[in-house]
């Protein structure tokens, strides 16, 4: 009888472990339709002043409020578009800075553009004093301040009034003898004024030039004085909309770098799923950026390229299990600055080396094969035609970093292509060395970056 009922136990407790266990196998994708153009609304002033000064948070818009008259359809394409051109940008800047050889000349070497996703969220900002309000693209693979100033030789067509400088009482500019201006890669000085200039090109051949000086920069009611941007007069390209860029990079003329005493050289922002949240994206400057609920992972110096958030991946789980063929040594950054895993803001799909992705895509498949598959998709070759459904269950995946297991939801990596019902896998391989955790994977999580404490930590369901 005793024996009974040992086994009658036995039998439900394996019961309830194989069902816990297929409980963290898989989770269910509850399916949304693409999302159409977020509206835009932003106030300029602030009736309430900041609890902390010491610490700001500001929303965050998605570029697609910029194109109001697209469909959901034409606005994606738009989005993957700009997504490869960003991609190719940053792997572009990564090989060329670790390449020996004489600098290109005058230029800072800063390989985005607004167009091309340079950063994908924009804010609204007060610039000079009184303030003009703008709005900046935020660029966490970028360092360089900039906006378009009057008087302009060449300026493309942005949302606002063209910032005019002469019309701020703090603006200055800056001494070619500037520390500041010395920090640039390639300063350049006037003749005839002796002042700094500044010039950042662009892969497609976009470029910005102008003075490089000091000005007063306004976060709702928080004023930050003497922040060293590029003022320009001659701005030429694919740029859309926004007046310029917040460049949020690891290097010293980056914003986090330059108010390093100020708010404690940190930041975060939360990036919500659209289609999901009626909740804002936000960016947090100051200690009130660091969540408590983050899991950290140190940030990996490369010497050759500061501009860059390099985390280590150690591996990555589907379903449970760790995917094998994924090992640290296909995301390692050698000594020369080659290869290595970046996280960033602007690029919306995660990029893995070639064969790192193929074992996660084929690891996927396995755990999807119930799902109906579909033609590939643009750059995604794992896609499902989920149509007629309103959710299904998929294996689950985990980003295992250095002190940092993150765990992600399954809309940020099953997501709409089309308003037909097709999903697909939102990563994709590289034959180059450099890999990207994309903004796509990012959604929902607080990814705070500590530049003082030298680390990016995760915090799950952040955007509350």
């Amino acid at each position: 009888m005793e024996e009974k009922k040992q086994t009658t136990r036995l039998f439900f407790f394996t019961l309830l472990l194989s069902l816990s266990s297929a409980a963290l196998d898989h989770q269910t994708l509850l399916l949304s339709p693409l999302p159409s153009a977020p509206s835009l609304s932003q106030p300029e002033s602030f009736s309430q002043p900041d609890s902390h000064p010491s610490s700001l948070s500001l929303p965050l818009h998605h570029l697609d409020a910029l194109s109001s008259d697209q469909t959901p359809s034409q606005l994606f394409r738009l989005r993957l578009r700009r997504d490869s051109l960003r991609f190719d940008s940053l792997t572009s800047l990564a090989y060329n800075r670790t390449r020996p050889g004489p600098s290109s000349g005058f230029s800072s070497s800063i390989v985005s553009g607004l167009s091309q996703g340079s950063g994908e969220y924009f804010t609204r900002i007060g610039v000079g004093s009184p303030p003009k309000y703008l709005y900046m693209v935020l660029d966490t693979g970028s360092d360089v301040v900039w906006l378009q100033c009057a008087p302009c030789k060449r300026c493309y067509s942005q949302t606002d009034p063209v910032f005019d400088p002469r019309k701020s009482s703090s603006f200055s500019s800056l001494p070619c003898s500037s520390p500041l201006c010395r920090r640039l890669d390639s300063p350049g000085c006037s003749s005839k004024s002796k002042t700094c200039l500044y010039q950042v090109s662009y892969g497609d051949g976009s470029f910005t030039f102008g003075d490089f000086s000091t000005e007063t920069l306004t976060f709702r009611r928080s004023k930050v004085p003497k922040v060293a941007l590029g003022c320009g007069h001659d701005n030429e390209g694919l740029f859309v909309g926004a007046a310029g860029l917040l460049g949020l990079g690891r290097g010293k003329l980056s914003f986090p770098s330059q108010t390093g005493s100020r708010f404690n050289s940190k930041f975060s922002y939360c990036l919500v799923d659209r289609s999901a949240s009626s909740k804002p994206s936000s960016v947090v400057f100051g200690d009130s950026a660091v969540s408590r609920t983050a899991r950290f992972t140190p940030l990996v110096p490369n010497p050759k390229l500061d501009t860059f958030y390099y985390i280590e991946l150690l591996a990555i789980s589907v379903g449970g299990t760790r995917v094998p063929g994924i090992t640290a040594s296909l995301f390692k950054l050698d000594p020369s600055g080659n290869g290595g895993v970046i996280i960033d803001s602007g690029t919306s799909v995660t990029r893995l080396t070639r064969s790192a992705y193929i074992s996660l895509r084929d690891a996927f498949r396995a755990g999807a094969r119930s799902l109906k598959r579909a033609p590939e998709f643009s750059l995604f070759d794992t896609c499902f035609d989920l149509s007629g459904k309103t959710e299904v269950k998929v294996p689950t995946v985990v980003l295992h970093f250095r002190g940092a297991d993150v765990s992600l939801p399954a809309t940020n990596y099953l997501i709409p292509v089309d308003s037909s019902g097709t999903f697909c896998f939102a990563f994709a391989g590289t034959t180059g060395g450099l890999s990207i955790i994309g903004n796509i994977q990012q959604q929902g999580f607080r990814v705070v970056y500590d530049l003082a404490g030298k680390r990016v930590g995760f915090a799950p369901r952040g955007c509350a």
